[in-house]
């Protein structure tokens, strides 16, 4: 089996390599990458030179790099994509590139190449925002979609591309729908690693408004797990939503990294509110759950204190990633690393 794994330096993407490459030696992968700023090589460095790992450096936009990296490929998993909400507000446009553009060229070229199966990865905030005050409402596979930041518009309209060229062209595809992951290597702009980093140097921690917006939580090798499952046994045409079981809000979230990370409460901090901000996602994952027996097996406790301690046993890593200077120079350099 040979996989292409778009997007496989940055967060969800390189965990993914990580324990597929463990769980299946015999499999052979393919990392194509653009290494914009959230994209590590770093990542994968324990796999690099193994001979059944490969990385191409490009674009899912660049129709030619796309080829010479699906080619031979038996399946193609999609994580690839701009993901960060706020700047998909001061700048939508790449969001748009990107995510829908990007995703159509690998629709094309997969459907050429006859790719056995084509998973994409898509996000719960496609489905809009729930209200506070109904916690038994969640999304899940019959939701209606209502994205309300360019971020989510633009992988509601890759949803909609990857069903098309199912029904149209029928290409075997697959969809998953999945809430917020954190783990190891997650990119420090995001919420979770931003309040451990801070916490880590006595910085502030950022909170939204009130604090009261919710999200699920889906530590990363959760997500693994379930996608390995899907691509090997969902349904052509199918989509599933994975869901953590851990709806926390903002108040929660850096009350329990204060609390592994031992700093104090004086540490919490309300900024203004993010335009647009969806109040309460949560994912009902009952589908993968009783059709693909899938269950998430890290609680949000467990997974706090696991992810606090990697990033405090890798300090180097996210102190660099933090760097004026890495953020200057590091995409230069990995250009030049790879060409």
């Amino acid at each position: 089996m040979k996989i292409l794994v778009t997007g496989g330096a940055g967060f969800i993407g390189s965990n993914f390599i990580l324990y597929m490459m463990e769980k299946y030696p015999d499999y052979s992968f393919v990392n194509l990458d653009a290494l914009t700023y959230a994209g590590n090589l770093e990542n994968l460095k324990s796999v690099e030179k193994n001979p059944h790992y490969k990385f191409v450096y490009g674009s899912v936009c660049d129709r030619e790099k796309v080829e010479e990296a699906m080619d031979g490929c038996d399946m193609v998993v999609h994580f690839a994509a701009e993901s960060h909400v706020d700047r998909s507000i001061t700048g939508p446009a790449v969001f748009v590139e990107t995510n829908v553009v990007g995703t159509q060229v690998l629709l094309d070229v997969a459907k050429e190449k006859n790719i056995k199966r084509f998973h994409y990865v898509s996000t719960d905030e496609v489905f809009g925002a729930l209200p506070l005050d109904k916690p038994e409402l969640k999304f899940n596979e019959e939701t209606l979609y209502a994205p309300h930041s360019p971020y989510s518009a633009s992988k509601a309209g890759s949803d909609h591309l990857v069903r098309a060229y199912h029904d149209t062209f029928g290409l075997d595809i697959t969809i998953s729908n999945c809430s917020n992951n954190y783990g190891p290597y997650h990119f420090p702009e995001k919420v979770i690693p931003l309040f451990i980093t801070n916490a880590f140097q006595d910085k502030n921690l950022p909170i939204y408004g009130t604090g009261k917006a919710i999200r699920d939580y889906l530590y990363v090798t959760d997500h693994c797990s379930a996608i390995d499952l899907i691509i090997h046994k969902g349904k052509s045409g199918e989509t599933y939503c994975i869901g953590g079981d851990s709806e926390k809000n903002g108040l929660e979230v850096a009350d329990a990294i204060l609390g592994a990370t031992g700093k104090p409460d004086s540490l919490k901090t309300f900024v203004e509110d993010r335009r647009g901000h969806d109040m309460r996602y949560a994912i009902d994952h009952t589908k993968i759950s009783q059709e693909l027996g899938w269950q998430p097996t890290v609680n949000f406790t467990e997974g706090i204190k696991k992810t606090v301690d990697w990033y405090k046993e890798n300090e180097e890593w996210w102190q660099r990633i933090i760097s004026k200077e890495y953020l200057d120079t590091n995409r230069k350099e990995s250009n030049e690393k790879v060409k």
